[in-house]
This record gives structure tokens, C-alpha cells and sequence, in this order.
């Protein structure tokens, strides 16, 4: 059976190619709506599938965004990948993901690789972009969003959330519980100062602790980010003689870490102790007991951070101010930090 082609679907409906092309590829020239559903009805009855390839060799794109994380294994990150790719199907793109695992080195291995397949746009969450990677960006004239991180290597368009403003709300309400004092699982020491939300999330803790005129001193400990290594943080954290009354942990994972080795230890929470997390991933919901997190509209960012890098004004000269979209934080109350 012969291959249907354009030109049947032109002659089917009536039209010419190029028409037929706005229809296909929504653009760039507008079509009447009778002409536009001639078109697609022609398209439906000959069966015609457009060369995608060819049509990326045309238009030098693809439909193609890269996503770069640091690890889809963390849920936070799954959750985020699929959100994105929920997104870009909306506006008719597939993603291609690629993890880093907090290494330098991989990052730029992914740019590259994305770059050098034209893709239509590029979403990066990274961790602590270095000017390898950032040149990159600029060598391609690439059309990047920055989304959950914002490093200082790159001032691009990004997507954050109001990190800041979110763990300041979950530790001031830990101290209305009439809890001494909040300690902090914060970051590592690789963790960046500026640009990182853990570091925007120990800065929140910082500023509520200082409003209620309570010290800081001492009560900040250095976390991995994942469950299983805070875990055994948390173990000896709980295990020492002097343990904090309440605990707010830069991440859920971190929180749930920190949860079972409660557990193991048969410290009650929140009786004993108090917890809260920061991302609202959907196993928050189901810890034991319930977790009290900070959550954002992660949906809404991604469809922020896909509609922000198809755009061709995404370029657009401004102010780091304008080109920064923040989405604001909300307290989710559960069990964990002794409400009912």
C-alpha cells in the first residue's frame, strides 16, 4: 500500500500543502476553522501520520524537551518528572529525562546529548549548575527554564517555589505548639549557599528560630537528602543526650528517614517529638504517622516551566526579578507535629 503523503491530504481537503502544514504543526500562519476540520477530517480518513523526522531536519527542532534531575529515584523528582511530562503532552511534546546524580561531570553529558538532538527546549533542575555546563547553555543559544534550583552560574528564566517563605511557616507553627526550640536536618556540605532550596529551606528555619527570639547554635545537622542515609543520621541524632523536642527536615525523604528511626528507638511522635518535612511528595500522606510538610503546586509549575520554554520570547532581555516566577508555599497539617 502506498504511503499517504501531504500532497494527498491536500488534494483530499481541498487545500493546499502549506495549509495543511499550519494545521499539522499549529503554525505559523493561522487556518479557518471550516478549512482546519476539512483538514483534519482528510487527515483521519487516508490514515496520514506526519514524518516527525523530517520535519525536525526542516525546522532544525524536534519535539522533543530534556529534562535533567538530579535523581528520579527521590520521589520528589518523580513526582516532578511526571508532572512535566504530563505538561508537554498537553502541547503535543514527549520529554527525554536524564538523571545526574549530583555529579558535574553527568550534567554536561546530558546538555550535550539534549542540545545536540535539537530538542525544542530544555528543563534543568540542577544542582549546582558549574561554568562548564552554563557554557554550554550559552554555545547552544538554547532555550533553558531553571526550575526548583536557581544557581548563580546561569541567569535564566526559572520556576521556584517560595522555599524561604515555606519553612519559616512550618517551623513558626512548630514553635506555636510550645516546643522549646526546632532543630534543622539541613544539607551536606557540598550543598550550595545560594540558589539551593535546601539552603533557602535553613535560611526559613534561621529567620522563624530568630523571631522568637530562640539560638540557632548547635541545632543545625548536615543530612544527605534521601531517606536512607538520613536515617542513620537521624539515628544518632535521636540516640544522643541532648534530643531535640521538634525536628523540621529539609526534605520529606529526610523526614521520613527520620520517622523510622524513631520508630526503632521507641520515641514516640509526636508525644516525644515533634516532625515536619518540606515537598509534600504523595508519601507524606502515608507515613506513620501522618506527615505535617510544605507543599507547593508542583502541576502548575510544570506547565510554568513547558509553556515558558516553547515560548520564542522566553529569551527576552529583563531583570533576574522578572524573569523569576516563584510559586508560594502552603502548610499541609497532619499528625506528625501534634496536631490532631
Amino acid at each position: 500500500m502506498a504511503k499517504v503523503t501531504r500532497d494527498d491530504v491536500a488534494r483530499l481537503a481541498g487545500t493546499s500543502t502549506a495549509v495543511v502544514s499550519y494545521v499539522i504543526n499549529n503554525g505559523p500562519r493561522p487556518v479557518a476553522p471550516a478549512t482546519r476540520e476539512r483538514v483534519l477530517a482528510a487527515i483521519k480518513e487516508l490514515g496520514y501520520r506526519p514524518d516527525r523526522v523530517a520535519q525536525a531536519m526542516a525546522s532544525r527542532r524536534t519535539d522533543l524537551i530534556g529534562l535533567i534531575i538530579p535523581d528520579a529515584r527521590q520521589p520528589f523528582f518523580g513526582e516532578m518528572a511526571h508532572a512535566v511530562e504530563w505538561a508537554a503532552a498537553e502541547r503535543g511534546k514527549m520529554v527525554l529525562v536524564g538523571n545526574t546524580d549530583y555529579v558535574a561531570e553527568r550534567e554536561v553529558h546530558y546538555l550535550r546529548a539534549f542540545l545536540g538532538m535539537r530538542v525544542s527546549g530544555l528543563i534543568l533542575v540542577s544542582h549546582a549548575l558549574n561554568d562548564l555546563a552554563a557554557a554550554e547553555i550559552e554555545a547552544w543559544d538554547a532555550r533553558v527554564v531553571l526550575m526548583h534550583e536557581r544557581p548563580e552560574a546561569i541567569d535564566d528564566v526559572a520556576v521556584v517555589t517560595d522555599d524561604l517563605g515555606g519553612a519559616r511557616l512550618a517551623v513558626s507553627h512548630l514553635l506555636e505548639h510550645g516546643y522549646e526550640y526546632v532543630a534543622c536536618m539541613g544539607g551536606t556540605a557540598d550543598t550550595p549557599a545560594v540558589g539551593d532550596p535546601v539552603s533557602d529551606h535553613v535560611e526559613g528555619w534561621r529567620r522563624a528560630m530568630d523571631e522568637a527570639g530562640i539560638s540557632t547554635e548547635g541545632r543545625l545537622f548536615e543530612a544527605p537528602y534521601n531517606r536512607y542515609d538520613a536515617y542513620k543520621v537521624a539515628l544518632d541524632i535521636l540516640s544522643g543526650p541532648d534530643r531535640p523536642p521538634a525536628i523540621f527536615c529539609s526534605t520529606d525523604d529526610q523526614a521520613i528517614g527520620l520517622l523510622r528511626a524513631a520508630r526503632e528507638l521507641r520515641i514516640d511522635v509526636p508525644g516525644q517529638l515533634a516532625v515536619a518535612g518540606f515537598d509534600d511528595i504523595k508519601e507524606a500522606a502515608l507515613a506513620d504517622p501522618p506527615l505535617t510538610t510544605v507543599a507547593s503546586d508542583r502541576s502548575a509549575m510544570a506547565r510554568s516551566a513547558v509553556d515558558l520554554v516553547l515560548d520564542d520570547g522566553l529569551r527576552v532581555a529583563g531583570s533576574r526579578r522578572e524573569r523569576l516566577k516563584v510559586f508560594p508555599s502552603r502548610l499541609v497539617l497532619r499528625r506528625s507535629c501534634g496536631c490532631a
